[in-house]
């Protein structure tokens, strides 16, 4: 009996790494995540709209478990790959939309920036294969009154 529950115990124990992995949520090979606005090269003044355009899949809530839906993430100057078996980070440049918002009003200082799309499943965990769209690089102008000085 002794041996039994060693057993068990041992079995329980190596599957607790694999909760720690991505969830595992398919998403169909057609699935397209692209930005609506801006446009990749383009100069805008801080305070601009941020538009996501997501085909062949749906958005819903973070938390809300649906087949072939998610919820957006916005990387603003990140480097570094999303690993798929972590969830995405949630920090100033990464931005979660887990209400199923498609937009955004972002400010951000004048220079070049990066941004990237990433659809998150229900755990904000990237779907297999991941839907991302392309990283796009824009140029946020100095503001009017700035350069009037």
């Amino acid at each position: 009996m002794q041996i039994l529950r060693c057993v068990a115990l041992a079995a329980a124990l190596a599957l607790l790494p694999g909760a720690a992995y991505s969830q595992g949520k398919t998403a169909p090979k057609d699935a397209k995540l692209y930005f609506i606005t801006p446009r990749d090269g383009q100069k805008v003044r801080s305070g601009f709209w941020v538009r996501f355009g997501l085909r062949n899949m749906g958005v819903t809530h973070a938390g809300d478990d649906y087949q072939n839906a998610g919820h957006h993430h916005l990387l603003v100057d990140v480097n570094d790959p999303i690993d798929p078996k972590e969830p995405i980070p949630q920090d100033k440049s990464h931005l979660h939309f887990g209400a199923g918002q498609t937009e955004t009003f972002l400010e951000l200082p004048p220079g070049p920036h990066t941004l990237q799309l990433v659809l998150g499943d229900a755990k904000h965990y990237p779907f297999e294969p991941p839907v991302v769209s392309e990283k796009i690089t824009i140029r946020v102008r100095q503001p009017v009154s700035a350069r009037a000085n």
